[in-house]
């Protein structure tokens, strides 16, 4: 009788450990929150491979970059100029490995022909947002474009001195363009520039499409990734924040610290924040 009863402890809380991160997957649905990986992460392996670590990490979504060998018995690398009979291989490989593509970036075409390339292969790929430091000459025509694929252009800070490491300078170049011209909050980077993510994501209020998700270990330019939630950026707050805004997007994990074995590390990070997403 006793060992019947440890037994059915025993699988009360193992159902208990598989329900929780199915019922906050739940929840990210019903928030509009889509969990992902920027293959960044992984640059030291090929698009193949790094699919395999993201499906380890339990993400289903993928941002991609341009220059990443792609494996998986394709040849070639990612490019938005590559042909269509390559853009069928890629995605027929995001079906094999049963990813969902919605991210490419962060890549700056040059001049308008260049952007209308990478707009054209965002539209074949079903891309919903192209992460970019667009050049600031380019901007007109980018709006102009944003406008016509109604593809949504998400701008991205990297540390300062870059040219929109800081939100004041996202919100001046995107004022009076399209509305598909927005913002990809890097908070890792904001937070190795000086800044306060939270208060960052308050000025680009209702403007922020996605982000490249990170903590730190400290608030410093040589702050690295640690997991979500153990480090210096203040997850919590930012979820809170992210809700409050009623923010739909696109959460990029990009880690950029033990290359060639940091997705146990992202995973650990990945039930960290689910965790908090099931409490808010």
């Amino acid at each position: 009788m006793i060992s019947m009863r440890k037994s059915l402890v025993l699988l009360g809380a193992a159902a208990l450990m598989f329900a929780q991160p199915v019922l906050a997957q739940k929840k990210e649905a019903k928030l509009g929150w889509k969990l992902g990986a920027q293959a960044y992460s992984f640059n030291r392996f090929t698009l193949s491979e790094a699919l395999d670590r993201i499906d380890s990490c339990k993400l289903q979504y993928v941002e991609c970059y341009n220059g990443q060998t792609i494996g998986g018995g394709i040849d070639g690398k990612m490019d938005f100029k590559m042909d269509a009979a390559k853009r069928q291989q890629v995605k027929d490989l995001f079906k094999q490995k049963k990813k969902t593509l919605v991210a490419y970036g962060v890549v700056s075409p040059n001049g308008e022909e260049e952007w209308k390339q990478m707009f054209e292969f965002a539209k074949a790929m079903g891309i919903q947002i192209i992460t970019s430091e667009p050049r600031l000459a380019d901007l007109d025509a980018l709006s102009r474009l944003a406008d016509e694929y109604k593809i949504k252009v998400a701008f991205h800070d990297h540390p300062k001195p870059s040219h929109y490491w800081h939100p004041d300078s996202v919100l001046v170049n995107i004022q009076g363009r399209s509305k598909y011209l927005g913002a990809c909050a890097d908070i890792g980077h904001w937070v190795r520039s000086g800044l306060d993510p939270v208060e960052c994501l308050q000025k680009l209020n209702g403007r922020v499409f996605s982000l490249h998700f990170k903590d730190l270990h400290e608030k410093s330019p040589k702050g690295h990734d640690v997991p979500w939630g153990t480090g210096v950026c203040n997850i919590p707050g930012v979820l809170a924040e992210l809700k409050k805004q009623n923010f739909k997007g696109v959460f990029s994990a990009e880690y950029e610290y033990h290359w060639d074995r940091n997705w146990p590390e992202i995973a650990e990070g990945v039930k960290n924040v689910r965790e908090m997403i099931s409490k808010l």
